[in-house]
């Protein structure tokens, strides 16, 4: 049997063809999805992988990896996967807690939420109730309407 590096893939038909040019004139491409974009185009032109590895600045190994995901998943293959993260720590419920105490309270003694007692008071860390204020647009140490004073 042919080793996957030395083989000539088939050709791409009209359609992954097409993609695959896209990919390379696109000007929002990324440049990764580009490079494998060629790569399968000039393997299908039946250049060898050493040749293409020095034509693009790349390795025999990446041009024989993405050749043979070409061939396993077609153009589907050459895009990245999701990778898996870290699981989240922070539940919804503890985002929906932060997030109504932040707008429907103030704490004992002063006149809006800093990050540390908020963190104190959800048994969070302060970068984490940072990153919840951040991420929804809240600013308790800025006041958006008109107070009046009740100092006489």
């Amino acid at each position: 049997m042919p080793n996957h590096y030395t083989r000539k893939i088939p050709k791409p038909s009209n359609v992954e063809r097409e993609e695959l040019e896209r990919w390379i004139r696109g000007p929002k491409t990324p440049q990764s999805l580009a490079l494998r974009a060629r790569i399968i185009l000039l393997s299908a032109e039946g250049q060898s992988d050493s040749n293409i590895a020095e034509k693009l600045g790349t390795t025999r190994a990446t041009v024989g990896k993405w050749r043979r995901r070409f061939l396993e998943q077609g153009c589907d293959g050459l895009i990245d996967a999701q990778r898996p993260g870290a699981p989240r720590t922070v539940s919804d419920k503890d985002i929906e807690t932060v997030i109504k105490k932040t707008l429907e309270s103030t704490p004992r003694n002063a006149t809006h939420w800093s990050t540390r007692k908020m963190a104190q008071e959800c048994g969070l860390s302060a970068s984490t109730i940072s990153r919840i204020w951040r991420a929804f647009g809240l600013k308790p140490h800025r006041v958006e309407t008109f107070n009046s004073s009740e100092d006489p």
